[in-house]
């Protein structure tokens, strides 16, 4: 692999980790705005710290500059001496987002516009006033902002040639190498000294050390390995890529690193902590060989040390409260959940690996033929061992096929965790309180889904802000309390993801939507009266329904809620919708597990197979033979139990045999019974995508293929007992 290469990769890496942080960042803010947390305000600086060490790695000045203006304005939060008040929140809300966008630029390749560096300098000024309580020279902050923090800021105003450097750069106008070759340098034919005798031809060494912490005992030293360590004080016109090239036969197998001049005494600090070696000794050697002042090396050690105890190296406050008598036992306890939590958080995301989403495809895509290939040779057994070794490596495949779908499968949390800026930023657009509540953040799904109900949840979100939740004033005429609540709430039913969007607003206005729909054309006069409310309220998913009075930033145009649905049904999703008058209303998305793989259980009708997922049956029985098959309902244990045959839903053929059976499922708040000719047991299916051929079909939400190389279609049985429930209106609530 070249070079380029290497550093796309890397650059890759930081993209997506940058990225990560920036998530958390508003994440910290917005929490931070709630209530005061010192454990997150330092997790704010570590993310912003670590941006702009990484970007400077890629010569992302851009980047690197923004981001120290960021970071200085956290750091005065740290100190005590900024309060995080809604308006410095506010402004540290919009700086993230201009870093996201910054970070989105180098992903791309592409150069910010000059809007993009206006609007940076504004946020700029912005920052650096919330710095100062709101009063900055308009020249600092005009000098502060053009300047790279790792060069010359401007000329002095009584001697135009001397150079003014950033109090947090180094004086030495000279380069720094450190070099760590590999011990199988020499035996690869590789000499550290040919390399450092190179470096003349591009300019002066002005100062070396040699370290020779490596070197092992005399017995044990090895003489054709490399021990040797080397800082030297570089001074050069050459460039840092120049530099570079000279150890690049050597890149892979060393630990090279160079800093130009007038670097940050920040970047001297992440060199010594990355160096192997003893931290106050290297210092100590960078001051020999020139490269740091004594005054330069104290201040770093000073800001080394801060970051360290703000990265809780220093005594846990628990520890120290425990063995204050004086604390009460709560504030004791609670201290230490805090710094358990904290642990608990670390720990996890040291075990984390990031895997690239196209490679888990493939894996899923491999698992699933697998599972086919299972199916078929389980079907080829004859002989007991031929079964035997088949039911061991079902078993297998069944464990291998759990394990690949957890890998992706994520927490919905993280999607929730979006919508708390969104419910910020809109709540105050539109003049309203409004409270986010999350239930069920810790709710599993395949990532695939969530990436697919993004859009769908923003429109339901900021629809139920707009037109749902009624200001402060035209709520406490109401009666109900000032600030208006918003539910975001997940969780398992029968098989399924059950989301909620609940509000507790105005709620759908029934007359209002049917006079609209009466208006447009969409249905008569006459059928109004006869509809269900949730018939009614289906309408607002009509393409361009809209009851708003107005069109606003927001909504009202009637594109919103019909791509909604549309989105959701791609997915083999449904919707419903609760509404009370006064009351609120709740939105509820039910959505498959997986677009995988899934536990089906199948059924023949009319000579063709079927699959029903497993986790909507609740059990089967012989359909009773008094029943005829026209029949419409059987009492099941005293319970009323509605039926529906497949055989005439599905547009079967020929006459039913004389004994049949029924599958009792339970879907999307239904319960019924489907009348099949066979039962055929269970079968892991493979889900396949149905073609644009059959889109039309209803209650059918893919196809598999059976061990024996038949296709078998899969029944989406909510959407079934909803379509034929209306249609037939032999379906009853269960």
């Amino acid at each position: 692999m070249s070079f380029e290469e290497q550093m796309l990769l890397a650059l890759q890496s930081f993209i997506a980790e940058a990225r990560e942080l920036l998530t958390s960042m508003e994440q910290g803010l917005l929490q931070l705005e709630e209530q005061a947390d010192e454990e997150e305000l330092h997790a704010l600086f570590r993310a912003a710290h670590t941006i702009k060490g990484s970007a400077g790695l890629f010569g992302l000045d851009g980047v690197v500059r923004f981001t120290h203006h960021l970071e200085t304005l956290l750091d005065h939060m740290r100190d005590g001496s900024v309060k995080a008040d809604s308006d410095v929140i506010g402004v540290l809300l919009d700086a993230r987002d201009h870093l996201a966008q910054l970070v989105e630029l180098a992903a791309r390749g592409e150069d910010a516009e000059p809007t993009t560096v206006q609007a940076g300098a504004q946020l700029i000024e912005r920052l650096q006033r919330a710095e100062h309580g709101g009063a900055v020279p308009a020249a600092a902050i005009a000098a502060a902002s053009a300047a790279p923090s790792v060069e010359v800021v401007a000329a002095s105003a009584t001697d135009p040639a001397v150079t003014v450097l950033p109090a947090e750069s180094a004086q030495t106008a000279t380069w720094h190498l450190s070099l760590r070759f590999g011990s199988d340098s020499l035996r690869n034919g590789m000499d550290p000294l040919s390399f450092i005798r190179y470096l003349r031809s591009l300019g002066d060494i002005v100062g070396l050390t040699t370290l020779s912490d490596a070197l092992p005992a005399l017995p044990a030293m090895d003489p054709e390995a490399s021990y040797l360590g080397y800082e030297i004080n570089f001074r050069s016109e050459a460039t840092k890529q120049q530099i570079e090239d000279v150890f690049e036969f050597v890149r892979d197998d060393a630990q090279i690193s160079i800093l130009p001049a007038h670097s940050r005494i920040a970047d001297y600090i992440e060199l010594i902590r990355a160096l192997p070696e003893d931290d106050l000794r290297l210092g100590e050697l960078l001051v020999q060989v020139g490269t740091l002042t004594r005054h330069e090396l104290d201040r770093a050690l000073r800001e080394q040390q801060r970051e360290t105890d703000a990265d809780g190296a220093h005594e846990p406050l628990g520890e120290i409260l425990a063995r204050d008598d004086k604390t009460p036992q709560p504030i004791v306890q609670a201290a230490l959940d805090k710094q358990r939590q904290v642990k608990e958080k670390r720990a996890r995301e040291s075990q984390l690996l990031r895997v690239a989403a196209d490679k888990l495809d493939v894996l899923i895509n491999l698992v699933g033929e697998l599972v086919i290939a299972s199916a078929g040779n389980a079907l080829q057994a004859r002989e007991p061992a031929q079964v035997e070794a088949a039911a061991q490596v079902t078993r297998l495949v069944e464990e291998i096929r759990e394990r690949a779908l957890k890998l992706r499968m994520v927490e919905i949390g993280e999607t929730f965790a979006r919508f708390q800026r969104v419910v910020r930023d809109t709540a105050r657009e539109l003049g309203k309180d409004i409270a986010l509540q999350i239930q069920g953040a810790e709710t599993e799904l395949d990532k695939s889904m969530v990436e697919s109900i993004a859009d769908p949840l923003m429109h339901l979100v900021r629809n139920a802000m707009d037109h749902g939740l009624e200001t402060a004033e035209a709520r406490l005429a109401a009666g109900k309390p000032a600030q208006g609540r918003l539910r975001l709430a997940a969780g398992h039913d029968a098989g399924s993801i059950v989301i909620e969007v609940a509000d507790d607003g105005g709620g759908l206005k029934r007359d209002r939507i049917l006079g609209k729909a009466i208006e447009r054309g969409l249905l008569a006069a006459e059928q109004a009266a006869t509809m269900s409310d949730s018939e009614v309220w289906q309408l607002i998913f009509e393409p361009g329904f809209s009851t708003a009075d107005k069109i606003t930033d927001l909504s009202g145009r009637g594109v919103g809620m019909d791509v909604v649905r549309r989105n959701i049904e791609a997915i083999r999703g449904s919707i419903d919708i609760e509404s009370q008058a006064g009351a609120g209303t709740t939105i509820r998305l039910r959505l498959p597990l997986t677009l995988a793989i899934i536990d089906g259980f199948m059924v023949e009708s009319a000579g063709r197979t079927y699959v029903l997922p497993l986790d909507a049956v609740v059990e089967c029985l012989q359909l009773p033979p008094e029943t005829s098959h026209r029949g419409h309902y059987i009492n099941l244990r005293g319970e009323v139990l509605p039926l529906l045959d497949l055989r005439t839903a599905l547009g079967g053929r020929g006459e039913p045999p004389a004994r049949r059976n029924v599958v009792v499922v339970h879907a999307a708040g239904q319960r019924a019974g489907l009348v099949v000719d066979r039962l055929l047991g269970e079968y892991q299916t493979v889900i396949k995508p149905l073609g644009e051929l059959f889109a039309h079909l209803r209650g059918i939400g893919g196809s598999t293929i059976l061990g024996n190389g038949m296709v078998a279609l899969i029944v989406d049985v909510p959407a079934l007992l909803a379509h034929f429930g209306r249609e037939t209106d032999t379906l009853i609530a269960a």
